[in-house]
């Protein structure tokens, strides 16, 4: 026959059993993996610890309340030495880890990498300091504008044929008040002639860098939207001697001295007598012949360049701002600051500078 212990002897034994065994397999984990299986088997929801706490209540009201206390501190006890021994592994490990990534410190730093500013902004700082270096201020204006300072003040109104020159970027908006006044996307900058004559009295010297827009289609050549410089200077008595003067200084600071500059006629509604500027071309030296003897691509044969229109203020212009043109001459005129960084480095396709590949970039 046989004897079956008591519930209060079968509960001391598995107690001595889980005391002894768990403090001696701890002792024996020696790796995460070791010591999280040994975490789970006593602590753990499902653990022996967990078995124990459940068998006191086999036993009887004054056995419960000798075996709980010991039970509940042996489990702190377990639990305060699993945490040592975790902080200890992971000692190790920190340690492990310095000891194989020493660092030097009189190795020199890794060198940072800086960035550097876009060729456009480059080109436009230097076309800046070319003309502020001749007395002239630099200005900004809005790029959202009104159709009066785009173009009515500027000797181009509403039924004018000139407007076909500009593919103009209209805003969505209906004017409230019975003038009819029309929104766009500046499609030059020249619209801070008006505004600024407008506001100051002669003598005025002005420079104007911005992007500008235009409802066009892109190619090699041409873009939807890109940056100008416009440029003013009024005053009494300045001539067209003053202008080349102005200009040519300009064309030899940005493209070098031994540059040589041409003037020919051209139209620009806001000017009177207009011109565009040419330099002489870099490839073919200015005779429009390669040293293969075939024709200069880059200038069509031609030996010139055209960097920019100019010319002197129009009578017209001048009176829709409140000046007298008897009293009073100047000259304006405009570049695109791409269209001259791809003159002076070579550069094919205007497109480049807004595509924003960083093989291009990293040149300049």
């Amino acid at each position: 026959m046989t004897s079956q212990l008591s519930p209060d002897i079968a509960f001391m034994t598995r107690f001595r059993s889980v005391n002894d065994n768990a403090e001696a397999e701890l002792n024996r984990a020696r790796d995460t993996a070791s010591l999280e299986a040994w975490r789970i088997k006593y602590l753990g929801r499902r653990g022996q610890l967990s078995e124990l706490t459940q068998q006191l209540g086999k036993l009887t009201l004054d056995q419960r309340r000798d075996w709980g206390p010991l039970v509940n501190n042996v489990k702190s006890t377990l639990e305060a030495k699993f945490a040592a021994a975790q902080n200890a592994l992971e000692r190790q490990a920190a340690d492990a880890k310095l000891a194989s990534d020493q660092l030097d410190v009189t190795l020199p730093g890794r060198p940072v990498t800086l960035g550097r500013l876009h060729p456009v902004t480059q080109m436009v700082r230097e076309i800046c300091a070319a003309f502020t270096s001749m007395g002239f201020d630099v200005v900004e204006g809005p790029e959202v504008e009104w159709e009066r300072y785009n173009f009515d003040l500027l000797n181009i109104p509403r039924d004018h044929p000139a407007r076909d020159m500009w593919d103009t970027l209209w805003i969505d908006w209906t004017d409230p008040t019975p003038e009819g006044r029309r929104m766009l996307l500046r499609t030059h900058t020249s619209p801070m002639q008006g505004r600024i004559m407008e506001k100051a009295k002669p003598p005025i010297r002005v420079i104007v860098p911005g992007k500008v827009f235009r409802h066009e289609a892109t190619d090699a050549r041409h873009e939807w939207h890109f940056y100008q410089v416009e440029g003013l200077a009024v005053d009494k008595d300045i001539t067209f001697a003053d202008l080349k003067g102005t200009l040519y200084e300009f064309a030899r600071r940005i493209f070098g001295a031994d540059r040589r500059i041409r003037f020919r006629c051209d139209y620009f509604p806001f000017v009177e007598p207009g011109v565009d500027v040419s330099v002489d071309c870099f490839i073919c030296k200015g005779t429009g012949v390669m040293s293969n003897g075939h024709g200069c691509r880059v200038c069509s044969a031609t030996g010139w360049l055209e960097i920019m229109g100019a010319g002197m203020v129009h009578p017209n212009v001048f009176k829709a701002v409140g000046y007298d043109p008897e009293e009073y001459t100047g000259f304006a005129f405009g570049m695109g600051p791409e269209r001259i960084a791809m003159l002076k480095y070579g550069i094919d396709d205007i497109r480049h500078f807004y595509a924003n590949d960083v093989r291009f970039l990293r040149q300049f």
